[in-house]
């Protein structure tokens, strides 16, 4: 047992990606078009610090741009893979991108030319005896490249090149540097990324002016620049109140204010993990492209390779705490919007794995919620009443009729029908006095239940939890 701990333990520090570097301005060895032709031009770009390895295709200010949109020829590009004297190489692009040769032409049409704002992780091909040869590479901040309708890296510019994203652990790479493509200055390991898809339709792309940080550049997918449109890169926009929504919609809310996401963990959460914090927290006013760190709970999709594992507990996002969840948790006319995990992220998310099968939800969907520390009408009443709900008969006395509004909300009632059945005997044996007490023993009778139900009430709202992250 301790030989294989060891071998596990150098397993997870040995590298498994070999990565080849490229840098800007390099031709490539093996080249799908002949780079001498101008088809694309790299730029000297400073590199970006990105939080985490992982950036969906359409954050703001993930890619840039400049005044000189011209960095990528996409015209000459198809007319080289749709001239029959290059049906060879047309053929081994379009496989490397699953597409047919006839669709070259459509699937050009919809890229966009940007520039690498970050050392981007990628999937090349060199073009060798006829075939696709795939390789994973790590491509320098600066160079152009082609991006599709989901941001995802597509075409490299220069050479022609497909791309495909890196689907491996970004934290577990070796990067191979040679005297052609020798270690860049700025190069950090810890800040390469690789690019996941939006997530979204994604219409335009919010770009950075390389040459001008403050100017923002909106550019329709599928356009080369001709039809972009500037914007003020310093203008502040204030976070939303993100707590409660899932990661997706999060995602979407952000990037459509200028916004872009981080998340504290070794990999993208699935869509549907509610977030629970962000950091800054809510109304905080940032520039165009700073990142908002989202602390969230697990969500429900199996298997996510991308995804926090930790199932329902939150992972905190440094110094994010700062914003808790107090909205979500006291909207309960819609169990659907109002995620448990939301409501007390330290702490009642691990409870809500093992609820009494019998608790009732209903009744007390308004009381508390472990850490909030919030009760209803209903519980506050019930608790004073925790000797009579044994003895059904004793109704007759005055003292419990201040009980009769939670007892009607409560659906266990239907537990008691013994004691109601017995009681009308209780109520005919006293004539002079039974008109005031039978008017109240009903309600006794039907709140002995509520008696016993503030010992499940906290049980409830973890059966509640449970099903929504179901």
């Amino acid at each position: 047992m301790v030989f294989v701990l060891m071998l596990s333990g150098c397993d997870r520090d040995a590298p498994l990606f070999v990565v080849r570097a490229v840098a800007s301005g390099v031709p490539s060895l093996a080249p799908f078009f002949d780079e001498s032709q101008g088809l694309g031009r790299d730029q000297q770009v400073r590199a970006q610090t990105a939080h985490g390895g992982l950036q969906r295709g359409d954050t703001p200010g993930l890619y840039g741009g400049s005044k000189q949109p011209t960095i990528c020829d996409v015209v000459r590009l198809k007319e080289f893979l749709t001239d029959s004297a290059n049906e060879p190489k047309a053929q081994a692009w379009a496989a490397a991108l699953s597409i047919t040769t006839a669709e070259i032409p459509d699937y050009l049409d919809r890229l966009t030319p940007v520039l690498l704002r970050h050392d981007t992780l990628v999937k090349n091909h060199d073009y060798k005896k006829g075939k696709a040869v795939p390789f994973h590479a790590l491509l320098q901040t600066g160079i152009a490249i082609l991006v599709d309708a989901e941001g995802l890296p597509a075409v490299k510019c220069s050479c022609g090149n497909p791309l495909r994203p890196f689907e491996g652990d970004t934290t577990r790479i070796k990067v191979e540097f040679d005297e052609r493509n020798e270690e860049w200055k700025g190069y950090e390991k810890a800040s390469v990324v690789a690019v996941r898809p939006a997530g979204r339709e994604v219409e335009r792309l919010a770009l950075v002016d390389v040459h001008e940080p403050d100017r923002g550049i909106n550019r329709p997918v599928g356009t080369t620049g001709e039809d972009d449109t500037a914007f003020d890169a310093r203008e502040r926009r204030s976070v939303p109140n993100l707590a409660g929504t899932t990661f997706g919609q999060a995602s979407r809310q952000l990037a459509g204010r200028g916004l872009a996401v981080a998340f504290d963990g070794a990999g993208l959460p699935p869509d549907d993990a509610r977030v629970t914090a962000s950091d800054p927290p809510a109304g905080t006013e940032l520039r165009f492209g700073e990142y908002v760190m989202l602390s969230v709970a697990g969500g429900s999709t199996p298997g996510d390779s991308s995804g926090d594992s930790s199932g329902g507990t939150s992972t905190p996002p440094g110094s994010g705490t700062s914003q808790p969840t107090q909205d979500p948790p006291t909207s309960t006319p819609s169990p659907s919007t109002s995620s448990p995990s939301t409501s007390s992220p330290s702490t009642s998310s691990p409870s809500t794995s093992t609820p009494p099968p019998s608790s009732p939800g209903p009744g007390n969907s308004s009381g508390s919620t472990g850490g909030t520390g919030t009760t209803s009408p209903g519980l506050t009443s019930g608790p004073p009443s925790p000797g009579p709900p044994s003895s059904a008969p004793p109704s007759s006395n005055p003292p419990p009729s201040p009980t009769p509004p939670p007892s009607t909300k409560d659906p266990t009632s239907s537990s008691p029908p013994p004691p109601v059945t017995g009681s009308p005997p209780q109520t005919t044996s006293s004539p002079p006095t039974s008109a005031p007490v039978t008017s109240s023993a009903p309600p006794p009778e039907t709140s002995a239940p509520a008696a016993t139900d503030p010992a499940t009430g906290a049980p409830p709202t973890g059966e509640r939890a449970s099903r929504t992250d179901a």
